[in-house]
């Protein structure tokens, strides 16, 4: 039976529609929690596996890529398949990679286990964005995407704290073995509450556009992440990059030119969507490109270790936690173009205040800086990414939830490469070519945080195209 949407004039939706969400939620925040769980864990399963780094982040880089290219097939999975069978199915799917990554007796099969994963946890997001845009009014839709957010935001962030803790205190294979509880409780909640969303529709199958999206966004995701290292002159990154660039253009190509299609390209004759994609972008390389920053000063400049530099990361995360569901609310309230304007400042008051970061800053300067930072985030993030589904007919969504999420992933991939290339050759220049030290470090991460400022600004800048009066309908928005 499929849910319509609440459309009432109620202040607050019903309790099947809140009952769908939170469902949903906990699913999405296991899976974007998974993202980062890896990173602090990475020297102890080195150790105990006796792999080298360039090997190991792919527990972390190697789960992304999987994500990114799950993407694009969630528009056609999401619209095939009902939202029980597709939610259950990613479920265990994600279930059962975990329980193979915590038994896992070598590391080929902790890297399997970790791609079964990624194979499940790429659909939550898509599909919950679907969802909420069926389910829920206009009125009513930032409020949802805010609590949403909360799997978005706070997941990431309070990964490396809690993989701190565990790999402390016990061991990395509770990093699995904490998950594995909560999927089999969500897999509980969703077999007897979800409901189907929507209409099914028995598509065909667009292998040529799976295989040639799989090839073209997992070159540029490798090679993005090989760029990680700083060394863009490497047949690794610019090979890669060059490769993915021009399986994509086959693939656009391919897919605005048959009659069967994987992704929609029509959402881009929208420029809301348009306008709020553009933002999004900035906004991905700035923050997390900006992210991996504060870890390498803790640790690299400072001394500390990973689970002092997870806590510096604790106070943002608790705050993204607290208002994610305001900014949602704000966002219903008052529209996206002021808001995210007031949020792009605010973040860019953080990121320039870490550049002025020392060699002896306290923690509570971090802390507070952080914070800042974090709360800039959290009012943008969400209203960004429901202004753009807004901005299409809800028969459209699928299609623009994929393009979304793929264009952000991909942007959140090069940011990060782009920022860290930018701090290796400034710390290098500071070094007058010698050895790299804490103090040519700190003069690398200072540089990139102005840069990443720069960025935030530019975004904030775009705001202006956005449409001031607070939220509008596909009809209005068509420019091509």
């Amino acid at each position: 039976m499929a849910v319509e949407i609440d459309e009432s004039n109620s202040n607050n939706p019903s309790r099947a529609s809140r009952q769908v969400l939170g469902i949903l939620m906990l699913g999405t925040f296991i899976g974007f929690l998974n993202q980062t769980l890896m990173n602090t864990a990475l020297p102890s399963i080195m150790a105990d596996f006796h792999i080298t780094a360039a090997l190991g982040q792919w527990l972390t880089n190697g789960y992304m890529l999987v994500n990114g290219v799950m993407v694009p097939l969630t528009a056609f999975l999401i619209q095939r398949f009902t939202t029980r069978q597709l939610y259950l199915s990613a479920l265990t799917i994600f279930g059962i990679g975990t329980l193979i990554a915590g038994l896992a007796p070598n590391y080929p099969v902790l890297i399997t286990g970790r791609m079964i994963q990624a194979m499940g946890g790429g659909i939550f997001g898509p599909l919950m964005n679907v969802v909420i845009m069926k389910l829920f009014s206009v009125e009513h839709r930032g409020r949802a995407m805010g609590i949403i957010g909360l799997a978005l935001n706070f997941a990431p962030t309070l990964g490396p704290t809690v993989s701190g803790w565990i790999v402390t205190y016990t061991n990395w294979r509770n990093l699995f073995f904490m998950v594995a509880p909560l999927i089999f409780l969500d897999l509980i909640f969703a077999f007897f509450k979800l409901r189907n969303i929507g209409e099914q529709k028995f598509l065909k199958f667009d292998f040529l556009g799976v295989v040639l999206s799989s090839l073209g966004l997992g070159s540029l995701l490798v090679g993005f992440s090989n760029a990680g290292t700083g060394d863009w002159g490497a047949f690794a990154v610019w090979g890669y990059i060059l490769i993915g660039m021009i399986i994509t253009m086959a693939f656009v190509y391919q897919q605005t030119h048959a009659k069967l299609r994987l992704v929609n390209f029509n959402v881009l004759k929208y420029r809301q969507f348009n306008v709020a994609i553009i933002i999004n972008v900035v906004l991905m390389i700035a923050l997390y490109g900006g992210a991996i920053l504060l870890p390498l000063y803790m640790q690299v400049v400072m001394g500390r270790s990973a689970f002092e530099s997870g806590l510096v990361l604790l106070p943002g995360s608790l705050i993204t936690a607290l208002l994610s569901p305001i900014s949602g609310t704000l966002y219903d309230k008052y529209g996206a173009r002021n808001l995210t304007l007031v949020g792009l400042l605010i973040n860019a008051v953080g990121t320039i205040m870490l550049g002025l970061l020392n060699m002896d800053s306290s923690i509570l300067y971090i802390m507070l800086w952080q914070v800042i930072r974090q709360v800039g985030l959290v009012i943008v993030t969400m209203p960004i990414q429901t202004e753009a589904f807004s901005a299409l007919p809800i028969q459209m969504v699928a299609d623009g939830s994929a393009m979304f999420t793929t264009i952000r992933q991909l942007a959140a991939s090069f940011g990060t490469a782009a920022l860290i290339t930018i701090m290796s050759l400034v710390a290098q220049q500071a070094a007058h070519g010698g050895v790299v030290a804490p103090a040519h470090q700190l003069v690398g991460i200072q540089v990139t945080y102005f840069v990443a400022t720069i960025l935030v600004l530019i975004a904030a800048g775009l705001t202006r195209l956005l449409k001031a009066d607070g939220h509008y309908r596909p009809a209005d928005d068509r420019v091509m």
